[in-house]
């Protein structure tokens, strides 16, 4: 019995979550320091006189990094280990959160955020596939779901430090704020192993071995000397070429359109939902207030996502909450009172936060262990092009229409992304529940 056999076999052990825990609290710390910025934006608006045109290029700066962070970090794992590279992007993006609550004006701020997204383009791909390389089978999707419900309780907690410290503190404040749990989360992260599968890629076999050794002595499962087969070693790692090769590349075309699909359409209304809520003439104080309730609602949005990807799969998860999300913002973009508002985007942090949990649970199982990471890490490059426009192109159309039709318009055009982005998953997406990860 080989190493993949025998992680697939296991049933969830301590070992596994104490793995989910501390991936999952540097991925509450990366949310959070996403969420900062998109609350930031309207007091930076207010105290440096920025256009929206300029606010969007603070979101879109640090999608520009996050973008290159992901390409390099995916190859990256696939040479030199998930583990390595999870932390160094966690101490980057850390150091370089703090160094926004420094900023002097726009010029600094951008170079904050490229150095902030950076790290965290490079910190999030890694970090599902680690915990996806080494989940059971029969949970696997379920367990990254969970990872990936760590994203909304920083998100909470950002709205929580924007609702009651940025009105009386300032805008700075957030920023120190986020950078302390960031750097510390790195400490949680000394007790991750490395992932079974890369080392048997590399040829490290007794660590493989040990690893998955002590997860069996915590099932009560260990199996014999005699009944252990090493697997024979693939020293390079993947290559970008290997990502378009005849057996993959469908998977790759679906994942580039599903990646850059749904970073245009999340961070074409997260970044913006606060500003343009101000917009509407509601003041910078009830605009925090009315994001905060809404996105409470993307954590049974992630939990319904976790039960509901291991019943029907992740093919059709993915399709449904995408759907879901695209006639969210439909109403969204409709809505004129305090209820219709609070109700649709409700609607739209449930469904988006969903697909987002799917998302990064399916993309691993599409590509195999040796060129896990590069797969995943482009997939996630191509995707933040999306994040990269979405933010620069909502305040490019919210100036033109202005702020009653332009907000309108945002929606729309938002509804249609996410719209297309299910029907491609529905028609060239493959489903992946219950195989083994090669």
């Amino acid at each position: 019995m080989n190493i993949a056999q025998r992680l697939d076999r296991l049933p969830l052990v301590p070992m596994h979550w104490s793995i989910l825990i501390a991936t999952g609290v540097g991925w509450l710390f990366d949310s959070m320091d996403v969420g900062l910025i998109s609350f930031v934006m309207p007091a930076l608006q207010r105290d440096w006189g920025l256009s929206p045109a300029q606010l969007g290029l603070i979101g879109s700066v640090g999608m520009v990094g996050m973008a290159l962070g992901a390409a390099l970090s995916g190859s990256f794992a696939d040479r030199y280990g998930r583990k390595k590279v999870i932390l160094f992007t966690l101490v980057l993006f850390g150091l370089a959160t703090g160094f926004a609550g420094l900023a002097t004006g726009l010029t600094t701020m951008l170079l904050a955020r490229f150095l902030v997204g950076l790290g965290l383009g490079g910190e999030l791909p890694v970090a599902s596939t680690l915990v996806s390389e080494i989940s059971p089978l029969l949970v696997r999707g379920r367990f990254v779901v969970l990872l990936e419900s760590f994203w909304a309780w920083g998100w909470i907690v950002a709205a929580l430090i924007a609702y009651l410290l940025i009105p009386e503190y300032g805008w700075r404040v957030a920023f120190f704020i986020g950078a302390v749990p960031a750097l510390a989360a790195v400490f949680l992260r000394q007790a991750i192993p490395e992932s079974p599968r890369f080392l048997i890629q590399k040829g490290r076999y007794e660590e493989a071995d040990a690893i998955v050794s002590l997860m069996e002595q915590q099932a009560g499962m260990e199996i014999s000397k005699e009944n252990k087969t090493k697997t024979q070693a693939k020293e390079n790692g993947g290559t970008f070429s290997d990502l378009w090769s005849v057996q993959l590349r469908r998977r790759t075309l679906t994942l580039w359109i599903l990646w850059l699909g749904i970073n245009f359409g999340y961070y074409g209304f997260v970044m913006w939902i606060p500003t343009l809520l101000v917009g509407k003439g509601f003041i910078i104080i009830k605009s925090l207030q009315y994001v905060l309730l809404m996105t409470l609602a993307q954590i049974p949005g992630y939990f319904t996502a976790a039960y509901l990807i291991e019943v029907v799969g992740r093919k059709v998860v993915l399709t449904i909450f995408l759907a879901g999300t695209a006639i969210s913002a439909y109403f969204f973009g409709q809505s004129d009172t305090v209820r219709e508002i609070m109700v649709a985007g409700s609607f739209l942090y449930f469904f988006s936060l969903g697909a987002w949990g799917a998302v990064y649970a399916y993309t691993p199982e599409n590509y195999p262990t040796i060129s896990r990471g590069t797969g995943v890490g482009w997939a996630a490059a191509v995707g933040r092009l999306g994040a990269i426009a979405a933010p620069y192109l909502v305040g490019v159309v919210y100036q033109a229409q202005g702020k009653e039709s332009g907000y309108t318009t945002v929606f729309l055009m938002l509804t249609v992304v996410f719209a297309v982005t299910a029907l491609a998953v529905l028609f060239l997406g493959q489903e992946t529940r219950g195989r083994s990860l090669a």
